[in-house]
């Protein structure tokens, strides 16, 4: 194999933290290279310094990409030789259409007017490529996730793409989007387009990867060859954190008391179709140290279900009755829902769950700043000694509270938006999607908050799509399937074939249902 791209001895710095210290990195044309590696150990930032985030200049070493040495000064330059980088956050504009997006900054013009014969054509042949029916004129907003992620894929193909670099590319996606994806980075590698797969998720990444670079606190510590076949995710998982973790999971003896929550045939509406229910007459309960899992596939209810009792944050024409600790109580609005000790961890961390611009100490008290204030004025002392203990009690990991949360790793700001709803002094806690985006090192730990709040008393519901992880942290399982709970299984009794064997069972139903 000829070599495309070598980065020798890259070391980046920040002020206070070396994020990259003498790393190599070698690809090969058209192979998938893997880089795996804790939140916070470089490999984001690897990336940038590769595509000319971070310029020549602004780090030590050296980039030699097809033989030439490279000393880009913006991403424009890395993209005119066909580096391009695909980030977590995808950079399309919401209410363009696909093929204004896919030219975005690269318009198919003649003497400065854009050409939209040639631009949807274009559009068209790239989009057939990535897999994609829609029209180019189809507003981007107007499509799910994974489209959007293809479209961002058909847009490097736009620019000629010959090293395709992508964050996280299936954080946000469900597993047919995620397959597809991971089908499409095969179909490049054979039309010999080189990859780097930066992903958490081991299982897809020895589905495709040819190699894996791990990488543990700023450094490259092994290259591992897929091609052996001798390779597990042990392996890998012992590169990444410098130890072994031979239970995924923390050990767990659960004390269960009393009931806390109970949610009697609560239903809720869609928002803008109000016809239609997205939650249909769910009854749960939730005792008091006890880690109740909620179980579905994508579009099942799950998060509409969170959101709709704390506050009603989503859905009209909701009904259903809440009790706290064997008392109704009037969860109507968001701080009602707090003031009766139910708190909701959002799935999207980033654009509900945290003010980025913002400092941890400003972070944290958010969801009770009565508890930082004297009458109706912020004290600083009180905030500061909150961040304090919470930074301490999670372990986030930071130069100090005063570092702005953007600048955290996904884990690290996870145990942020923990904090802040621990702060405010829940009883019953709802984690949706606690563990998206974070790696097996930070993931044990969110585990371990979880059982230590089971053991101080704390109700926990946790919403997730992955179903080791349910079946690895809860006591009980509910199983939802189109805004229905269709099954309640005992954790202990639980597999993942009898989960999937009530929603497909459900499914049917209720297709035979509607065909009366």
């Amino acid at each position: 194999m000829t070599t495309i791209l070598e980065m020798r001895n890259i070391t980046k710095t920040f002020p206070g933290v070396k994020a990259l210290d003498d790393v190599n990195l070698s690809v090969e044309a058209g192979e998938i290279h893997a880089l795996v590696g804790e939140n916070g150990a470089g490999k984001s930032t690897l990336m940038k310094v590769l595509s000319g985030v971070y310029p020549h200049g602004s780090y030590d070493g050296a980039i030699t990409y097809q033989g030439e040495e490279c000393r880009f000064s913006g991403i424009s330059d890395s993209e005119r030789l066909g580096i391009i980088i695909i980030h977590q956050e995808l950079a399309l504009v919401p209410l363009l259409s696909i093929a204004e997006n896919i030219f975005l900054g690269n318009e198919r013009a003649t003497n400065g007017i854009i050409d939209w014969n040639e631009t949807f054509s274009r559009t068209r042949e790239l989009l057939a490529k990535v897999g994609l029916k829609e029209s180019p004129t189809t507003l981007v907003t107007d499509i799910g996730l994974g489209k959007q992620q293809l479209v961002e894929i058909a847009k490097a193909l736009s620019k000629e793409v010959k090293l395709l670099i992508l964050d996280e590319p299936t954080s946000s996606l469900n597993e047919t989007d995620s397959e597809a994806l991971l089908n499409l980075l095969l179909e490049f590698k054979a039309r010999g387009i080189s990859s780097i797969l930066i992903s958490h998720k081991l299982n897809e990444i020895a589905k495709v990867a040819d190699t894996i670079t791990v990488l543990r606190d700023g450094s490259a510590v092994s290259t591992l060859d897929c091609g052996t076949g001798t390779i597990s995710e042990d392996d890998i998982i012992r590169d990444m954190v410098g130890r072994s973790l031979t239970d995924r999971f923390p050990p767990r003896e659960p004390k269960i008391g009393e009931t806390v929550l109970e949610v009697s045939n609560w239903t809720a509406h869609h928002p803008i179709h109000s016809d239609r229910k997205v939650v249909d007459d769910v009854s749960l309960h939730v005792k008091r140290g006890e880690v109740v899992g909620i179980a579905g596939l994508m579009g099942a209810g799950r998060t509409e279900l969170a959101m709709s009792l704390f506050g009603r944050a989503y859905g009209v024409n909701i009904s259903g009755e809440v009790k706290i600790d064997g008392r109704k109580v009037d969860v109507s609005t968001i701080s009602r829902a707090i003031d009766n000790g139910l708190c909701y961890v959002t799935e999207d961390r980033k654009t509900y769950g945290l003010v980025l611009e913002e400092t941890i100490r400003r972070n944290i008290p958010l969801a009770n700043l009565p508890g930082v204030a004297n009458g109706i004025v912020l004290d600083s002392e009180k905030e500061t000694a909150v961040a304090r203990d919470y930074r301490d009690r999670v372990r986030i990991k930071s130069s100090s509270i005063g570092q702005e949360v953007i600048n955290l790793s996904g884990g690290n700001q996870q145990k942020v938006v923990l904090s802040k709803w621990l702060f405010a002094g829940p009883e019953v806690l709802i984690l949706d999607e606690p563990t998206r985006g974070i790696d097996v090192g930070a993931k044990y730990e969110i585990y371990a908050i979880i059982a230590q709040l089971a053991a101080s008393g704390k109700a926990i519901i946790v919403i997730s799509s992955e179903m080791p992880e349910l079946l690895g942290i809860t006591d009980r399982v509910y199983v939802m399937n189109e805004g229905r709970f269709v099954g309640e299984l005992p954790t202990s009794d639980a597999t993942q074939e009898k989960i999937m064997a009530m929603i497909i069972r459900a499914g049917h139903r209720n297709r035979g249902n509607s065909d009366v």
